[in-house]
């Protein structure tokens, strides 16, 4: 199947779209030309309208749009383009084009994707005396080693059989280990997605299976 670029005169609107985030990143024009080099090279093109050229997305900024899916939609004449994003959609710096609220939108992240984002913002804007930014400098070695700490301190509060005390060790330690996820480059994306893989529904009965049922 392939789109019908002669409706647009020979473009056709491509919405782009990251693949663990769901976020929309950007929307751009796509002719044959464009296409074509998506299909052989799982990398995102477009059509300058305004430069009349095509052109490769993350060329000159590093930022490359790698192509997990790509879909065209009932009239076939626009594309989802499912992407791993490198670094930044937006020529801005933002890392989606669409930042500019006309109708906010609220939506309520959960609290692991909310502290998440807050060790992100940290690694981009720098607080003096930040804790974060402590960890963040210091490195792997570092951030394990407080990893190891707080779940020694959660096992040492589970025994001692007290639950408020063991509520803020489990806290401590899920910080932690989202400061390292994210200096390893995991998103709370990877994690989920890794769980319903090993989600599996049994009659009426859900059990987890890695490597025999836990």
């Amino acid at each position: 199947m392939k789109p019908d670029f002669e409706k647009g005169n020979g473009l056709i609107p491509a919405i782009v779209q990251d693949v663990k985030t769901k976020d929309v990143l950007m929307l751009a024009y796509v002719n044959e030309e464009a296409y074509e080099r998506m299909l052989t090279t799982k990398e995102t093109y477009f059509y300058s309208r305004s430069r009349q050229e095509l052109w490769h997305k993350g060329e000159t900024s590093g930022h490359f749009q790698y192509i997990q899916g790509m879909y065209l939609d009932c009239d076939e004449d626009t594309l989802l383009i499912l992407v791993e994003q490198v670094g930044a959609a937006c020529h801005t710096g933002a890392y989606s084009c669409f930042f500019q609220e006309v109708i906010p939108y609220i939506f309520e992240k959960n609290i692991f994707h909310e502290v998440y984002d807050v060790i992100a913002d940290r690694q981009v804007h720098p607080i003096e005396k930040s804790y974060t930014n402590y960890l963040l400098e210091q490195g792997v070695d570092k951030i394990c080693k407080k990893v190891g700490e707080e779940a020694s301190e959660t096992i040492i509060a589970a025994k001692n059989n007290n639950q408020e005390e063991l509520i803020g060790e489990i806290s401590d330690l899920f910080y932690h280990v989202l400061v390292l996820m994210y200096q390893q480059g995991i998103q709370v994306e990877d994690i989920e997605e890794k769980l319903r893989e090993r989600h599996q529904i049994s009659g009426n009965k859900k059990e987890f299976h890695q490597r025999g049922d836990y």
